[in-house]
């Protein structure tokens, strides 16, 4: 298994990977409906404000995430993950999480400070996320499942406490993906 950062002439095998694992798991609108968002994505999003890494095995993309620029009250620089695919065929060993760990350690190089997922507390748990109450850090958007959202330091920091709104980038800013 090879990981390497995203770039842009994987795009069409990425977004296809999206629509795959999301018609197999959610049905196939929803798996339309996370394509499109991915090559929105993709397109709308200022390079510096997006960073995606990718799981290969024989030259096939197995496995993809992105982290998009989250703007927070503190001004810390911080990321949210979103979304996340991995190929059905290998799923349930491993690669979402060694995926996930080698885009963490990417940002730690960065000095990227917050990260924040909106996803399965189970799952990102795994990943050193935790639950975070919208008290300590608002959302960008209405969240459908509060239980969801889930946040890290990557500098040993404890999170505080933020007064004032969240921005994410164009693309996720959709209250139906959230």
């Amino acid at each position: 298994m090879q990981f390497s950062l995203f770039n842009e002439s994987k795009s069409q095998r990425v977004i296809e990977l999206f629509k795959r694992v999301f018609s197999a798991s959610e049905g196939e609108a929803e798996g339309q409906v996370i394509a499109d968002f991915v090559a929105k994505l993709i397109v709308t999003t200022a390079p510096k404000e997006l960073i995606g890494c990718i799981a290969e095995e024989n030259d096939n993309v197995v496995g993809c995430i992105f982290f998009s620029r989250l703007a927070v009250p503190s001004r810390q620089v911080a990321y949210i993950l979103s979304p996340v695919a991995v190929s059905t065929d290998v799923q349930s060993k491993g690669i979402g999480q060694e995926l996930i760990k080698y885009g963490l350690d990417h940002l730690k190089s960065l000095n990227v400070k917050l990260v924040f997922t909106y996803g399965d507390p189970s799952f990102y748990s795994k990943t050193g996320f935790d639950q975070i109450n919208e008290n300590i850090v608002k959302a960008p958007c209405r969240l459908s499942q509060p239980i969801g959202w889930l946040a890290q330091s990557l500098d040993g920091q404890a999170i505080q406490s933020m007064t004032g709104s969240t921005q994410c980038v164009e693309a996720l800013n959709d209250p139906g993906l959230w």
